[in-house]
């Protein structure tokens, strides 16, 4: 999808626990200066006419008339028909709020909502991780290309969303990529989110340092200390990382399994890559053990870390050659190598929210 010469303006928004930000794109890039107002979570009457005004505000600076608002909400909720569940950060929403109706009265056209995991996804399948990487492949002369690409966002929470062959895969539930509820490898009686966030990084760094939780420093200190650059337990902020990298490798071996695609990581903690993403990668290409005590790979493909110029130059080239069909003089092109590759966000996190909502509404209102 070619979102840069498309004329149609879409406002869209980022939905915080605190403060909504409001803004309209057109051509994958924004053409309105960001309107914020307060959430005001805790009374639905004020957080419903906040939205409405903060929409109101981004159309009356649009050049043209928007076409279609889309935008993230935090699940529970029933995206196709944009009715919102009963939100922890939100709870003024309980019992089922129609969002996307509403919007769509008092706005006179069509309102979409996704997941954030989904939609920061569906950013870096169009416009950023997806093909970049395929461009590097078509450069390197590698008939190799990607379609399918699983992502995750680490942050206050551990999100993730699966694009297959351009399309954005929801669920039947509207549950598609919740990343979050897989089991914890470090502590199988707790899900994957308690080893895959910001208090994760800070709970393994108090126990590592022997220090209270309430005076451990935020994960951005904890990596400065583990990359030497701020005083601290650096041993300590290294593990914290490390384990961060171990609990997510496991949580995408498992998901890649089922995709066979890309891995694309963003969301705050994503920054501090060069402290997780080796244990991450490590893990995906770590190995099971059958009851005879012989071992197989978790993924059946190798997995290269892409931020890594040594893997990524290997990733690149494959092992591409010639094969001859049996009693016949032609020959096929034939890579053994099966192979995925896992790197950082190319768009920033937001960014790619923000064109996987545009690109969302594009799509459903047709090229």
């Amino acid at each position: 999808m070619n979102l840069t010469n498309d004329p149609r303006i879409v406002m869209t928004l980022d939905a915080g626990g605190t403060n909504f930000r409001f803004s309209a794109i057109r051509g994958g890039k924004p053409v309105t200066q960001t309107v914020a107002m307060p959430s005001n979570g805790d009374d639905l009457p004020r957080c419903l006419a906040n939205i409405v005004e903060g929409f109101t505000r981004v159309k009356q600076q649009c050049p043209e008339p928007p076409v279609a608002i889309s935008f993230a909400f935090p699940a529970p909720a029933d995206y196709p028909n944009g009715i919102i569940g009963d939100l922890y950060n939100l709870p003024g929403f309980r019992g089922g709020v129609a969002l996307a109706p509403l919007l769509e009265e008092k706005f006179g056209i069509p309102a979409f909502i996704n997941n954030d995991g989904d939609l920061f996804v569906y950013g870096e399948a169009i416009a950023g991780f997806l093909p970049h990487v395929n461009s590097l492949l078509e450069k390197a002369g590698s008939p190799k290309r990607y379609k399918n690409l699983f992502g995750v966002t680490l942050g206050t929470g551990f999100g993730g969303g699966i694009v297959r062959d351009g399309e954005l895969f929801i669920g039947d539930n509207s549950m598609g990529g919740e990343v979050w509820l897989l089991r914890n490898r470090l502590a199988p009686s707790m899900n994957a989110e308690e080893g895959a966030s910001i208090r994760a990084v800070r709970r393994v760094y108090a126990q590592a340092a022997g220090v209270p939780f309430e005076q451990t420093p935020e994960p951005k200190v904890i990596f400065d200390i583990g990359m030497g650059n701020a005083a601290g337990n650096a041993t300590a902020a290294r593990e914290a990382f490390r384990q961060l990298g171990v609990v997510v490798g496991d949580a995408m071996g498992n998901a890649l399994t089922l995709v066979d695609g890309l891995g694309v990581i963003g969301g705050g903690l994503s920054g501090a890559a060069p402290l997780f993403l080796p244990a991450l990668v490590a893990e995906l290409n770590s190995t099971y053990t059958n009851p005879a005590g012989e071992t197989y790979r978790r993924v059946t493909s190798v997995v290269f870390n892409l931020e890594d110029p040594g893997q990524l130059q290997i990733f690149l080239k494959g092992e591409a050659r010639e094969v001859t069909v049996p009693g016949s003089t032609r020959t096929i092109c034939y890579d053994p190598l099966q192979r995925l590759g896992v790197g950082m966000s190319r768009l920033g996190t937001s960014e790619a929210v923000g064109v996987g909502a545009y690109a969302f509404a594009l799509r459903k209102l047709g090229h």
